[in-house]
């Protein structure tokens, strides 16, 4: 396996584990267990940021800029809607 391949897992898994420590972190019933998965979700969100720097550096994470059209399009929907 070659390292961007390693690397590429190894976001995903994180990316998991932060959705599973946020959704515990929601339904927490107590201050003491809201507090630990909160703690936790923090910790698996630097370790993410640390992953996706070293993939970005690396060239291994390409990103393109979003179409301004399609910018304004998300904010007159999300603009105009609920609440």
């Amino acid at each position: 396996m070659e390292d961007r391949d390693l690397m590429e897992s190894k976001l995903l898994v994180i990316k998991g584990v932060c959705d599973l420590y946020l959704h515990a972190t929601l339904e927490s019933t107590t201050a003491e267990v809201h507090s630990a998965f909160k703690d936790a979700l923090n910790t698996s969100l630097d370790i993410q940021n640390k992953i996706y720097n070293l993939m970005s550096e690396k060239g291994w994470y390409k990103t393109s800029p979003a179409e301004q059209a399609k910018i304004d399009s998300a904010k007159q929907k999300f603009s105009s809607g609920c609440c």
